[in-house]
């Protein structure tokens, strides 16, 4: 083992020293398969000083195709497959250009980067220049501008291929929406709200992209379902942060099948276990808030946890249940619940006020949420002051004074909005009150309510299959 950083010199270095006969780059992350075509570059020049080295698994040409967007967009176009509008661009002109080509909102990413450093959704050209005076932009690191698919759901989809067949690992469906970096996505297997012909369109649309491709070993796809159509946001060819919740969660010893796949054995050869159906399994991210002041908690589309948690039962609330105790954030069974969600939300949280009314939980929310659930709802509400409007009692006073256990807000993206969910954020946080962002989540917070006032669920055992 060696500890070095993985840059081409100090591989090459490395390779030499080994005379290594093979390197495999799927399960380096990124930061790996980035350097598949400096590598094979560099692969005449390594054989003049007698290393005869053979890349194994996917081809540098299928990594890139895979990873460069122009090259992508064409495959998807042959292959049929659906992707947001999109474009790339060199110059803050041509990200301008583009931004207003597609229409707002826009993600916004630079090419090739780790976690989704520096992605942000723009709502307006004014948030487009804010983001253009700190981007960098250069001719091979172009910046990629799609257009933002808003309250759409995210599946991910981890694969094994072997050039003749296709083993699909597990569809995970987050619970956030579409847009959230997939690391800080709470995500479920199997999904819990997808239409069947929908898991089958992204199982044929799986098969074609791994064969078409050329993958050897494995890979990761990124889908969402916006308007009840599915599209493609990206495709990784490697093995992605969540193999080994796949593998836990199903039984299957994904890694391994792909490594062994990567190094030329066929999917037919191998004893692949039947993977395990009796239980739901939820995986939750962690986050490091508590322990650096002044960060944001806002989710989006660059990651900001740094660990995450399992949780497994017959019941998906249970499972879910299980996720957010481990995450060390309280999940409440008594006191108070801050509301305040948008106009087009409003209506939809009128069943889940009423549930934590039944669960003996007080309501406070801001006038225009509250008058909803009061008008509507016939729901018993204390009105309290946005923290815009400078008044008491706000969010930030009930929650100091320990009158709220639960925030759930789900704010609009422009205006006072915004600057009062961060406010709200930062003190949950340190406060140790959970926060929620999303109706989806909304909804999963309150059955794993009525999941703890039941009892702790019972634990269950994992169990990962051995491969003959």
């Amino acid at each position: 083992m060696y500890f070095d950083p993985l840059t081409l010199e100090s591989v090459s270095e490395i390779l030499l020293r080994e005379d290594a006969n093979g390197i495999l780059l799927q399960f380096g992350g990124q930061t790996a398969i980035n350097l598949a075509l400096p590598l094979a570059n560099e692969m005449p020049h390594l054989s003049t000083m007698g290393l005869e080295l053979m890349m194994e698994g996917t081809s540098p040409e299928s990594i890139d195709e895979a990873s460069d967007r122009k090259r992508f967009e064409e495959f998807a176009l042959r292959c049929g497959l659906r992707m947001p509008d999109g474009a790339t661009a060199t110059t803050p002109e041509g990200v301008r250009h583009a931004a207003n080509e597609i229409g707002y909102p826009v993600l916004v990413r630079p090419s090739y980067v780790l976690g989704g450093r520096g992605m942000e959704i723009l709502a307006n050209y004014k948030q487009l220049e804010s983001y253009m005076r700190d981007a960098y932009l250069s001719s091979d690191r172009p910046l990629l501008i799609d257009k933002y698919l808003g309250n759409a759901m995210e599946l991910d989809v981890d694969a094994v291929c072997d050039g003749e067949d296709v083993l699909i690992g597990a569809i995970m469906e987050h619970l956030e929406e579409a847009g959230i970096h997939s690391g800080d996505s709470t995500c479920f297997i199997p999904p819990q709200n997808v239409p069947d012909e929908i898991l089958e369109q992204v199982k044929e649309w799986t098969r074609v992209i791994g064969l078409e491709l050329g993958v050897r070993g494995c890979y990761n796809i990124q889908f969402a379902i916006h308007d009840d159509l599915l599209y493609v946001l990206e495709v990784n060819p490697r093995g992605s942060r969540t193999f080994p919740f796949v593998a836990k969660s199903t039984g299957i010893p994904l890694a391994r099948i792909a490594a062994r796949v990567a190094l030329g054995e066929r999917l037919s050869d191998l004893d692949i276990p039947e993977p395990q159906t009796d239980a739901v399994c939820v995986k939750a991210p962690v986050f490091p808030f508590i322990k650096l002041r002044g960060l944001d908690p806002a989710p989006g589309p660059e990651m900001k946890s740094t660990g995450e948690v399992m949780g497994s039962h017959v019941r998906a609330s249970a499972a879910y249940l299980k996720a957010r105790l481990a995450t060390e954030i309280p999940v409440p069974t008594q006191g108070g619940v801050y509301i305040t969600v948008k106009d087009e939300d409003k209506y939809s949280m009128i069943p889940l006020a009423k549930k934590l009314r039944d669960m003996g939980f007080t309501i406070y929310a801001t006038r225009g949420t509250s008058r909803v659930l009061r008008s509507e709802g016939e729901l018993e509400v204390k009105t309290c002051y946005r923290i815009a409007e400078g008044q008491s009692p706000d969010a930030l006073d009930l929650m100091r004074q320990g009158k709220i256990q639960l925030v759930i807000n789900t704010p609009k993206s422009t205006g006072g909005a915004v600057l009062d969910g961060n406010m709200m954020r930062r003190l949950a946080v340190e406060l140790n009150i959970p926060f929620v962002t999303t109706m989806a989540g909304a909804r999963m917070e309150v059955e794993a309510i009525k999941e703890a006032l039941d009892g702790v669920p019972e634990p269950r055992l994992l169990e990962i299959k051995s491969l003959n």
